[in-house]
């Protein structure tokens, strides 16, 4: 066996490399109970034999653990005129979610600047006096009070951050003014002093709630360093506390970039970490170090990678978390995005609390309906939409074209695109809610602008990229206005939708054929859709009359009800009035009008109840070329909030039952 053993040589080293740790903990100013864990795990690697592995894996582990941003942070830039320049500077648009923004930096500024409110209670006149001066020299601002009544009054009145009490009074001592205090003002932070300190009064006063406990003769330096960290520790938790933002929209709205934003406006590290797919919560919360190959939660190790504990942290694409045998990471997350909670967040590897409270965590998702209840509680979510055509002209000139060219080597001398070219290729090429396949063909027309000046010689500025260049670059048109181009049939009728990407419009076809009264569903329909058209056509059936259709229309008839684009899958209550008139124009014969677009859940009495993505849907009526959009009643304040850039160009219809969108919808017979 001597031959496996280690040689007497590696011992020194060891040892070496062993004081160099216990030097790198005492230097590395770690919390008191964390040094306390890494001296002891020290010590346990100390009479650990270098050859084994618990050697190393003990070693590694105290690394870690030293490396750790315990104390770390970045001043936070408060100035909300720089934010604002920023945030105009990297984005179009978004005006909603840039005043939500700024909003949430100016509650910090005005938290970050509020002296702190203290309260000096002692029955003796001298030591009253003095403490006010000393505690008035730090730059708080100090009342007094004679006795604990007095005291009591003051506190019901006012809010004091830090109240520094005597222990022997009259009417009223210390402890009873302590007992009161936590009653009245739970958040207040009680000190107390006393000339007559013994174990069993110190205890006492602890036990009730007191903060801290100091004895007389007062050490200034003392009472000083105790009452500023309990002023900075209050302070930081209304600083840190607050929602957790949740930007939700189609992809390519912004959110990501935003988020980028927020970090260089705060002055703030920026990381970002996609839970797409996620299934092991081992993933966020790390493994215990009993397992070989242990290794922490991608979350702290973010934190340790970028070296500070206030970071904007993005975690992207939360509503596409995974759950299965390995555990539920959206679990993981309400410890993690909950500021109640994640002060005292632990790491299955790091094993000891680390406080996430001074984190900026920001998530993003495309359609919030997919998070867990428990977890959207926890979440402020602001909406992105889709940009409207002249929004994305704006985008596309100031900030994509410029961006691209830089990209494609054409900045010495960069052609010139016109607003016509640039608007050809938004509604000819592109059909989207977001940007990026509008950024993908301006990238694509420069890329074939650069092949042309190096085989034609010719310099790039003398090139003005317009709408007939655009056609002769990019080829025919990939879309077209389905809804402007198509002509007016009987049964068919068009709805809006809205999608994870967006909004859009489907068509809902109806026809009717000899059969035994049979509805058919056809067009890959969820459940909610198919009741939809049950509920459309008893509505129909009981009102035949009032709608001028034959009664008896379903006695020996069946009828077939189809969305296009079958393998599509299709679900959600909104498509109930567009069926419902699809039955009708069947019935009565009475083409409807293509150019308008209807949406809404009906009812068997034929009410229509609201819908969701008002402004989404109004801008994809928008895009297909609709003149008229229905929407229900209740959703008037939905579309008087919306821009007038966003519902300039239509026509809009408020209805709260069927009867009277008949003749709005459908053509007299013909």
């Amino acid at each position: 066996m001597i031959f496996f053993r280690r040689s007497d040589e590696d011992r020194p080293r060891s040892a070496q490399e062993l004081s160099d740790v216990r030097a790198a903990i005492q230097k590395a100013n770690l919390p008191e109970s964390v040094a306390a864990i890494a001296l002891k795990e020290l010590e346990r690697v100390e009479k650990t034999d270098p050859s084994v592995a618990e050697y190393s894996i003990g070693l590694n582990y105290l690394d870690y653990l030293i490396s750790l941003p315990w104390n770390s942070f970045t001043e936070d830039n408060l100035d909300l005129r720089r934010a604002e320049r920023v945030l105009a500077f990297k984005h179009y648009g978004l005006g909603h979610i840039k005043e939500r923004i700024l909003e949430y930096l100016a509650v910090r500024t005005l938290c970050s600047l509020q002296s702190s409110n203290l309260l000096v209670v002692d029955d003796e006149e001298i030591a009253r006096t003095n403490l006010e001066y000393i505690l008035r020299k730090e730059g708080h601002q100090v009342s007094t009070a004679a006795n604990g009544a007095e005291a009591l009054e003051k506190v019901k009145a006012q809010n004091f951050d830090v109240i520094v009490t005597d222990l022997k009074m009259d009417q009223m001592d210390g402890l009873q003014l302590l007992e009161n205090v936590k009653r009245v003002s739970p958040h207040s932070e009680v000190i107390m002093v006393t000339g007559f300190a013994t174990v069993s009064t110190a205890v006492d006063a602890l036990k009730k709630g007191a903060a801290h406990y100091l004895s007389k003769p007062i050490k200034l330096e003392e009472l000083r360093q105790t009452v500023r960290e309990l002023v900075d520790r209050k302070r930081h938790f209304q600083l840190t506390r607050g929602p957790i933002l949740c930007f939700a929209g189609p992809p390519g709205t912004g959110k990501t970039s935003i988020g980028q934003a927020i970090a260089e406006a705060l002055e703030r590290k920026f990381v970002r970490m996609s839970l797409a797919g996620l299934r092991d919560e081992a993933e966020l919360r790390g493994h215990r170090r009993t397992y070989v190959g242990a290794m922490p939660g991608r979350i702290i190790n973010e934190i340790r990678r970028l070296g500070v504990k206030n970071p904007v942290f993005m975690l992207d694409e939360i509503d596409k978390i995974g759950q299965d045998f390995r555990g539920d990471p959206a679990s993981v997350l309400l410890e993690i995005l909950d500021p109640q909670q994640n002060s005292h967040f632990v790491d299955h590897y790091v094993d000891v609390p680390f406080d996430l409270s001074s984190v900026m965590f920001i998530t993003t998702a495309n359609v919030v309906e997919n998070l867990p209840g428990p977890l959207l509680d926890r979440l402020e979510v602001i909406n992105f939409s889709g940009y409207t055509e002249n929004e994305k002209l704006h985008i596309a000139r100031d900030f994509i074209i410029p961006q691209t060219l830089r990209d494609s080597g054409l900045t010495a001398m960069a052609p010139v695109f016109t607003d016509e070219a640039i608007v050809r290729i938004i509604s000819d090429y592109t059909r989207e809610a977001g940007l990026r396949n509008l950024e993908r063909e301006i990238a694509n027309v420069c890329r074939k602008l650069a092949r042309v000046c190096l085989q034609s010689k010719t310099t790039p500025g003398e090139l003005v990229v317009d709408a007939e260049l655009v056609e002769t670059l990019l080829g025919p048109r990939k879309y077209t206005h389905e809804v402007a181009e198509a002509e007016n049939r009987v049964g068919v009728t068009t709805g809006l939708v809205w999608t994870e990407f967006g909004g859009e419009i489907i068509f809902v076809e109806a026809t009717g054929m000899k059969g035994n009264k049979q509805l058919i569903l056809t067009g890959s329909l969820g459940n909610v859709m198919q009741e939809s058209a049950q509920t459309a056509l008893s509505y129909v059936r009981s009102n035949a009359t009032n709608l001028g259709v034959d009664p008896d229309f379903f006695a020996g008839s069946d009828i077939h009800i189809h969305f296009p684009s079958g393998a599509i899958p299709k679900d959600g209550p909104s498509a109930g009035v567009t069926i419902a008139l699809a039955l009708i124009s069947l019935l009565t014969g009475r083409p409807a009008r293509r150019t308008v677009a209807l949406t809404g859940e009906i009812t068997l009495s034929g009410r229509i109840l609201p819908v969701s993505g008002v402004r989404e849907k109004i801008l994809a009526a928008s895009r297909a070329g609709v003149r008229t959009v229905v929407f229900p009643k209740p959703n008037e304040v939905d579309i008087q909030n919306l821009e007038e850039d966003v519902k300039k160009e239509l026509e809009i219809v408020l209805a709260e039952e069927i009867d009277p969108l008949v003749d709005v919808v459908l053509l007299p017979a013909p």
